[in-house]
């Protein structure tokens, strides 16, 4: 991207570079690329406002780390901040429920004398109430009312609820009394939320107080109250309370429906089904007619519990009675009929669904088929796929599978063929088909075995494919690709489209299916026999590449001669692809002579093949550190500028070898090319420490001596790092202080640092205080904070607490890479739990990340001495044909 920027002659301002970033929005790290491409150029002095729209950007992405980094940018650079940009980093801050750091900016923006406003004391009060911090909610909230700002009352609200649930009475009565009598809102709004307030946190004893107090004041306790006080009341399970208010009521002649489903509700979530269903019967005999949510919870609670007669009744009641049923309702008595044994009933219910006019979308399906294939209805399953395909419902790979899978294991070979003859059906008539997996931006295709996994392949965009305008035709090929093994269905399903296939189109193609290696390259043949069609350097560099990550070198040096037969032009980008794939897996004394054959063709090296040619020859598979500093010299000497990314891994490496004087001239080298200081010195001073030269870190420090003190601030964590590897824990700890003293506020790695120290001890109490006191910080852990504390739980014997762990990053994110995933199959294996590392490993795939061989190995080992030896053999078949999916086969 960056190269055609530079290529296109466009010019630059403020506005229009502005106009680009909001275009970005949705795209946060394309507009991140844009934003430090265009920081680089001579020609172009970044503005406050364009670095408040990256804040924004990156803010809503929930990336604080850059947010971070940007901020330290407008401070480096003296670019103005202004009270939009401490407020766009508070409201997302607050966002993300850390109150740790939105305080911090806030105290911060006092500092340089900026005044909040409205907007940021409303997200301060927000903020904080969401965090239950009512103590220090409640101090914004009095800022706010001496700088007479009158709070909205959706905030009153939240800080009555937040105050109530603290338990702090006092506060809530102060500030319903500032709402009475500063703000002159109406004393029956006010008594209401108060009261609400007190039955949402379970105070039922201060909400009758309440009621007592509207009471004395001359206001009368009307519906709404008692309406409140029974949900209070049914919430906090006291159901009999509850009826208590319920009698005074009906005395009043102030009953509804509603008060009955309050009840009702109670009842379900004490799980006192009869009362429930007393409840329920009094509804009807008082003229009233029970809300289909209520029917919706008692016909799920009855089949839950296995009352499948009574929701069958209760079921047959609704249809009587014409209640309108929606999807939920519907889909929970099919699958109570199911679980039950009552297929007949279960398709009558589908019927009637129809019949009413509800369509059964796919997960209605997928529920049904799931239940069918428990209870080993086979042939029901078929005609519920049938019935999919009859209605034009998208049968998901994911159910095929599963159905498969389940057959297969049941040996019902004869229903199996008419599963497989359905999918080819399928595969043959969908069209606009919906992607099986789509993969989050944090989830892009990794590839397996990189010496050096954060580095991205060149020329690779892994958050986009180049789809260019035609998604829609890319994702149906795409679909048909990954949706079978067997080449001859897929080409027959490719015979039927009715697409003209242009090289872009082909090579979004490649981009989305090169994790199925085999099948994209058949594709590739395939294509290149169309009419009209012929293939471009870019769609064969493509396969080269998907060819290499398969291991099928032998395809791709084909691929590499049917080039130069064809007469498609080489490029230096050709050269690299094949250079980073032997090296990246150790080969690099052939990775050599290709370089050397490159030159030798007189085509000229680029900065991208010098870096990853250095990259492989530092790695510790195939490393050759002479030949490594002869290239980085021979690569600073052509004009070639290397990037941050292979500084970091070339003085690592030095730092690891004891090639000092080497490390030396490269930090001096860099000082000649825009590199600043604080930046060369913090990645030199990072190697030392990582690899246990301290002595030498602190000897470059009092070199450089306090006149550059902004160092500090970018070198202790790795000087912190080094004391732990040490275990002078007391000496990291009085850097940590030292630095605190000095305004710098500890990082994620530092308390990373310390969370695995104290895991090596065994201090568990230690590392939950560290976690605890990241939270208030507002510090968010990384995915190598994650790593490091599920290899932590393990080690200490605590699997469970790791596996939770892990399940949450699932979930919630930082989602698991390779590392993570390859860490955690092998403490499982040391665990004693192969079997569920084997299930880690089919995970792996369907996240798009390839298991390597060192996975299977470690789960194969595993197995075998838990004396699982059927499984292992099973595991050994599914690498085979993850081997003969990813590689060619000619």
């Amino acid at each position: 991207m960056e190269e055609r920027l530079e290529g296109s002659g466009l010019a630059f301002d403020a506005d229009i570079a502005g106009k680009v970033l909001k275009r970005c929005f949705k795209v946060p790290h394309l507009a991140l690329r844009f934003f430090n491409w265009i920081k680089l150029r001579d020609d172009f002095s970044l503005t406050t406002e364009m670095y408040n729209t990256m804040l924004y950007i990156a803010g809503e992405a929930k990336q604080f780390q850059v947010v971070q980094k940007l901020m330290e940018e407008m401070e480096a650079s003296s670019c103005e901040v202004n009270l939009k940009t401490y407020t766009i980093i508070i409201a997302h801050y607050g966002k993300a429920k850390l109150f740790g750091s939105a305080l911090l900016v806030f105290e911060k923006m006092k500092q340089f004398g900026f005044e909040a406003d409205y907007a940021v004391y409303s997200i301060m009060v927000r903020t904080l109430c969401i965090a239950h911090k009512a103590d220090i909610a409640i101090e914004f909230y009095k800022e706010m009312v001496l700088k007479d700002m009158t709070p909205s009352l959706g905030l009153y609200k939240m800080l009555l609820n937040c105050l109530a649930i603290s338990g702090d009475v006092n506060a809530v009565h102060s500030v319903s009394d500032d709402m009475v009598r500063k703000f002159q809102i109406p004393e029956t709004v006010v008594y209401g939320l108060v009261l609400k307030s007190f039955c949402i946190s379970g105070a039922i004893t201060d909400a009758l107080q309440m009621i007592r107090s509207i009471k004395n004041r001359g206001l009368s306790v009307g519906h709404v109250h008692f309406q409140t006080l029974v949900k209070g009341f049914c919430k906090a399970g006291k159901v009999e309370d509850a009826l208590e208010i319920v009698d005074i009521m009906k005395r009043k002649n102030l009953m509804d429906s509603n008060i009955y489903d309050m009840i009702i509700d109670g009842y379900l979530l004490k799980n006192d089904i009869s009362r429930a269903l007393d409840m329920f019967q009094e509804i009807k005999d008082s003229g009233h007619l029970p809300s289909i949510s209520t029917y919706t919870a008692l016909l799920q609670t009855l089949l839950k519990s296995k009352e499948f007669k009574k929701g069958g009744e209760l079921f047959d009641e609704m249809l009587d009675k014409e209640i309108e049923l929606d999807s939920v309702a519907f889909m929970a008595i099919v699958v109570g009929y199911v679980s039950g044994g009552s297929l007949s009933k279960a398709w009558r219910t589908l019927k009637v669904m129809e019949e009413k006019g509800i369509k059964p979308n796919e997960k209605f399906y997928a529920v049904f088929v799931n239940e069918l294939c428990k209870k080993g209805r086979n042939y029901d399953i078929i005609k519920v796929l049938n019935e999919m395909k009859a209605s034009k419902v998208v049968i998901a790979d994911e159910m095929i599978k599963r159905v498969i899978s389940h057959l297969e294991k049941k040996g019902e070979m004869e229903i199996l063929k008419e599963v497989q003859q359905l999918q080819r059906a399928c595969m043959l008539s969908f069209r606009n088909p919906v992607e099986p997996h789509t993969l989050r931006e944090e989830e892009t295709i990794t590839e397996v075995n990189f010496t050096q996994p954060g580095l991205t392949s060149p020329g690779s965009d892994p958050e986009k494919s180049p789809s260019m305008g035609f998604d829609d035709d890319v994702k149906e090929v795409s679909k048909i690709l990954s949706s079978s093994f067997h080449w001859s269905m897929i080409q027959e399903a490719l015979v039927k489209l009715s697409i003209k296939f242009t090289p872009e189109f082909v090579l979004a193609i490649l981009h989305n299916c090169k994790i199925h290696g085999q099948t994209a390259l058949n594709f590739f043949n395939w294509v290149s026999k169309q009419q009209d069609y012929n293939h471009t350097t870019e769609t064969y560099n493509m396969a080269i590449k998907i060819a290499g990550c398969g291991k099928s070198f032998k395809h791709m040096k084909s691929l590499f001669c049917e080039m130069k037969r064809n007469g498609i032009m080489i490029t230096p980008h050709t050269w690299t692809i094949m250079i980073m794939l032997y090296g990246r897996i150790g080969l690099t004394d052939i990775a050599m002579s290709l370089f050397d054959e490159m030159k030798s063709s007189e085509c000229q090296p680029t900065s991208s093949s010098y870096k990853f040619l250095i990259v492989s020859l530092c790695g510790r598979k195939g490393r050759n550190v002479d030949r490594a500093v002869k290239l980085f010299h021979e690569m600073v000497n052509g004009g070639h500028i290397p990037d941050k990314e292979l500084i970091e891994v070339y003085l690592g490496c030095l730092c690891e070898t004891d090639r000092l004087e080497d490390a030396r001239n490269c930090v001096s080298y860099l000082s000649k090319v825009r590199f600043t200081m604080e930046l060369r010195y913090s990645m030199y001073i990072r190697a030392l420490c990582r690899n246990g030269k301290l002595e030498e870190a602190q000897q470059i420090m009092n070199k450089i001596g306090a006149k550059h003190e902004k160092l500090n601030g970018y070198v202790y964590g790795s000087i912190v790092h080094g004391l732990l590897q040490r275990g002078q824990l007391e000496d990291a700890v009085h850097k940590v202080e030292e630095m605190k003293r000095a305004g710098i506020t500890p990082t994620v790695h530092v308390y990373t640092s310390l969370i695995i120290h104290f895991f090596k001890e065994k201090q568990i109490r230690k590392v939950l205080e560290i976690l605890e006191k990241m939270q208030m910080e507002g510090c968010e852990p990384t995915i190598v904070t994650y790593s490091a504390i599920i290899r932590g739980y393990m080690n200490v014997g605590k699997v469970d607490e790791a596996c939770n762990v892990f399940s949450n990053m699932r979930s919630n994110g930082p989602f698991p890479d390779f590392r993570t995933y390859s860490m955690f199959i092998s403490c499982l294996c040391k665990a004693g739990r192969s079997e569920e590392a084997m299930e880690v490993i089919s995970e792996m795939f369907t996240r798009g990340i390839v298991p390597s061989s060192i996975n299977f190995r470690t789960v194969f080992f595993g197995l075998n001495r838990e004396g699982k030896r059927e499984l292992a053999r099973d595991l050994l078949g599914q690498k085979k044909a993850l081997a003969r999916r990813r590689q060619f086969a000619s």
